[in-house]
């Protein structure tokens, strides 16, 4: 699969350039011979092959977009919680005036320790966006740019949320916290818990960006039949207009 990804342009020029031999061969033969009547045949068995390989292609672009619609998502909870982290700190945190505050400081320490502070969490939604199935498979990729995909690639499939995103927003000790809170102070009860649905949806758009992406991942196989099939119709094409000249020239 990887040889295919890494040489499409020159598959497609050999197999075109073979057809142009094969197509020279047969400019002996006279119009209305049964060799141009199989060339034709040719052209129409690997045109329908490759148009219907083409619309295969053609759904799996769209599960694709699903994925680059995941990213856009995945980082937009990422900025929100960020941000919503960054406001709690500043507004309740620097310094706690109150000991239920400061549980819920140092819940917000650790749930922001969890992502944003995490290296492997930004560099997956990252990866994925530069390495995307349908990104991987680009004419005139280089050996070292391949390889570079490929080691981002593999960092993409090796990332596991639940390894990262351990930390549940409401355990015990912080809903004591947050239900003393409301009878005190309900604004600092009701920031945390806007803070901790960010949370919870981070995690579960991160866990889906995972699905979609080894979703796409198992299904890249669909991209190379889509090379295969152009390289068949590239090799086909020559035999149909070779056919078209001899007509014309008749």
């Amino acid at each position: 699969m990887n040889f295919i990804a890494d040489n499409q342009l020159p598959l497609l020029l050999l197999f075109f350039v073979t057809g142009c031999v094969g197509t020279g061969f047969l400019f002996r033969k006279p119009a209305g011979h049964r060799a141009w009547r199989l060339a034709d045949l040719v052209w129409v068995v690997l045109g329908g092959i490759g148009a219907l390989v083409a619309v295969m292609a053609g759904l799996y672009k769209a599960d694709s977009s699903r994925l680059d619609r995941q990213i856009d998502i995945a980082y937009a909870a990422t900025s929100a919680f960020d941000r919503d982290a960054a406001r709690f700190r500043l507004r309740f945190c620097d310094p706690a005036y109150d000991t239920d505050i400061g549980v819920l400081c140092e819940k917000v320490e650790f749930l922001s320790a969890s992502t944003a502070s995490n290296a492997e969490l930004p560099l997956f939604i990252a990866v994925t966006d530069e390495v995307a199935p349908l990104q991987g498979l680009q004419f005139l990729f280089g050996g070292a740019k391949s390889r570079e995909m490929s080691a981002m690639q593999a960092k993409a499939d090796a990332f596991d949320p639940d390894q990262f995103l351990v930390f549940t927003a409401l355990d015990e000790r912080t809903q004591g916290a947050v239900d003393n809170l409301r009878r005190k102070v309900p604004a600092v009860a009701g920031d945390f818990l806007i803070l901790a649905r960010g949370y919870d949806n981070l995690i579960e758009q991160i866990g889906k960006l995972k699905d979609e992406w080894e979703y796409l991942q198992e299904n890249a196989h669909i991209l190379v039949l889509q090379v295969l099939a152009l390289c068949l119709v590239s090799f086909a094409a020559p035999f149909r207009l070779g056919k078209s000249i001899v007509e014309l020239r008749a």
